[in-house]
């Protein structure tokens, strides 16, 4: 017999450190009715600060109620676990109230079929945000990289403000480009971050030079706007990847990139298309600069269609200083 598809459950993610705002932020959203129609509510608390709930404030109706499960230790969040809570429960939807010293990536391995994550805020205390970022970089970095908003509270319109503001709006667009970013002041007294980040190479051109020092940017950039590059010209520098399964006349072209910190250093990389015939057979891992243009087509390397770089040129060159790259 086919098995039955659990219906989907949303799932709304409140990350943070501690004391940064999560339960009154939660607390106000469940007392309006612009978030809180009286759905049956589960509410999973990851960590307790110094605020506690007033479910007697929450929004209500027709007996529905919000549930509340304390979760002790991160070991707690298991699969088994929370299909149970569902089960036994019935809930429309859950909250989670994240402790941010938590492995995000164990929670998101875990979540019963059917979970499904509609939107993650992150609340960020603006006086200890710099600390946590400089301290305990890795788990800042994922909290930012998967919200769709990002609030800062406790923000102070002084004249240190503006300088803090863009440091901050820096760490944040380094995590992730499409967040929102939200400053807040005081009650009602709120502020949107609308600072532009122009690319560090003129995209109007035909021909367009990479410096070695925006690898990085540009990587991700040509990910995520792939329409934009088709037909453009590229001068980069990196490293060739070949292989005794990789096709004649292909090669990947990269450098390893650092978003968070060391242990998060990865190879990112694009597929080169070239006639080897020109310059003789590449070695694995050496240095090159390639002249190439860029095509959006599918390829089975890519199993995808992805930007590949149709290379003019490609000559041998000195490592880049340094060798990794970085935002």
């Amino acid at each position: 017999m086919p098995m039955n598809t659990p219906t989907e459950l949303p799932v709304y993610m409140f990350t943070g450190f501690l004391d940064a705002g999560k339960t009154t932020f939660i607390q106000d959203a469940l007392e309006t009715r612009d978030f809180n129609e009286g759905e049956k509510t589960l509410l999973l608390l990851c960590e307790e600060g110094e605020i506690e709930y007033e479910p007697e404030k929450f929004y209500q109706k027709d007996g529905e109620e919000v549930v509340i499960e304390r979760i002790e230790d991160p070991s707690d969040l298991t699969t088994f676990n929370l299909t149970a809570m569902r089960k036994k429960y019935q809930p429309t939807r859950v909250l989670i109230e994240w402790n941010g010293m938590w492995d995000l990536a164990a929670l998101y391995e875990n979540m019963p079929l059917g979970w499904v994550i509609y939107q993650q805020v992150m609340l960020v205390d603006s006086t200890t945000f710099l600390m946590y970022n400089a301290n305990i970089r890795q788990r800042t970095f994922e909290q930012l990289r998967d919200a769709e908003m990002v609030a800062f509270n406790r923000c102070k319109r002084d004249d240190k403000f503006e300088e803090w503001q863009m440091e901050a709006h820096k760490i944040c667009r380094v995590a992730n480009r499409k967040s929102q970013i939200l400053y807040e002041f005081g009650k009602d007294d709120l502020l949107m971050d609308n600072i532009q980040d122009p690319l560090p190479y003129d995209m109007t051109k035909k021909l367009i030079v990479i410096d070695d020092d925006v690898y990085a940017e540009w990587y991700r950039d040509i990910n995520e706007k792939q329409d934009e590059y088709e037909g453009k010209e590229i001068i980069i520098k990196g490293r060739a990847v070949v292989g005794d399964e990789m096709p004649a006349g292909k090669f990947i072209f990269g450098r390893h990139v650092m978003t968070c910190c060391e242990a998060d250093i990865q190879f990112a990389g694009l597929l080169c298309r070239w006639d080897e015939k020109k310059t003789g057979r590449l070695q694995n891992g050496q240095w090159v600069e390639i002249r190439a243009k860029v095509k959006n087509e599918y390829d089975p390397i890519y199993e995808e269609v992805g930007p590949v770089m149709y290379c003019s040129n490609v000559t041998k060159v000195d490592p880049c200083q340094p060798e990794v790259a970085t935002f």
